[in-house]
């Protein structure tokens, strides 16, 4: 959805879920444990995280490489929130979010951005859904790139609860909306009619209509 919007307002997309997702392949690819903050971090500095405009909205490079692929694992997946807790991780991705904030106009889409990352921002939306639908979403997301799912939808939906779980209740900017923020409830809605929903929200904040 971020994807689209930013298409449509001719914005600059930015998944920080995705520089987190980043920051588990570097362990997963350095042998590294997931609760390895110096070494994640010291892995992170020599390989490096670069985003870059792509056809799918933004490629994810690690060590020059794309990733984009191989960080939407169910492996990845699995473990990016046990990462993304670490606080010197989540302390070094903030603040290159931040500087990638500060250079353009942006839509970015993340667990904390309205509360710790952008608590400024000019518009803020909180997009929730039942883990169900989200376990469908991503069911579907990965048949379409081609990554095998081994797991179930039920097991799917189980990890997604518990990633809600252990994001809402870490030390470190927990997952939680922010008091300006503007709910969305996208269970029951098409992708489109989630897109003019936030676009309208936009447009009443800002001004500007697509």
């Amino acid at each position: 959805m971020a994807k689209i919007v930013a298409n449509k307002l001719s914005f600059v997309y930015i998944d920080t879920g995705a520089m987190y997702r980043a920051c588990t392949f570097i362990a997963r690819k350095h042998g590294l444990d997931y609760g390895d903050e110096s070494g994640i971090l010291k892995a992170i500095d020599e390989d490096g995280i670069v985003l870059e405009p792509g056809e799918n909205g933004q490629k994810v490079l690690v060590a020059g490489e794309d990733v984009s692929l191989e960080i939407r694992t169910p492996e990845i997946t699995a473990n990016v929130s046990q990462v993304s807790a670490l606080p010197g991780v989540r302390s070094k991705m903030v603040d290159l979010q931040r500087k990638l904030a500060g250079s353009t106009n942006v839509i970015m889409d993340g667990r904390d951005i309205g509360t710790t990352v952008l608590p400024e921002a000019e518009v803020k939306i909180f997009l929730v859904a039942s883990a169900r639908s989200r376990a469908e979403r991503r069911l579907l997301d990965w048949q379409e790139k081609g990554i095998e799912a081994k797991q179930t939808l039920e097991e799917i939906e189980a990890d997604i609860a518990k990633r809600d779980y252990l994001d809402s209740h870490r030390e470190v900017s927990p997952l939680k909306k922010a008091a300006d923020a503007i709910e969305i409830d996208s269970t029951n809605l098409m992708i489109d009619q989630v897109v003019a929903a936030i676009l309208a929200e936009i447009a009443k904040k800002t001004n500007t209509s697509k």
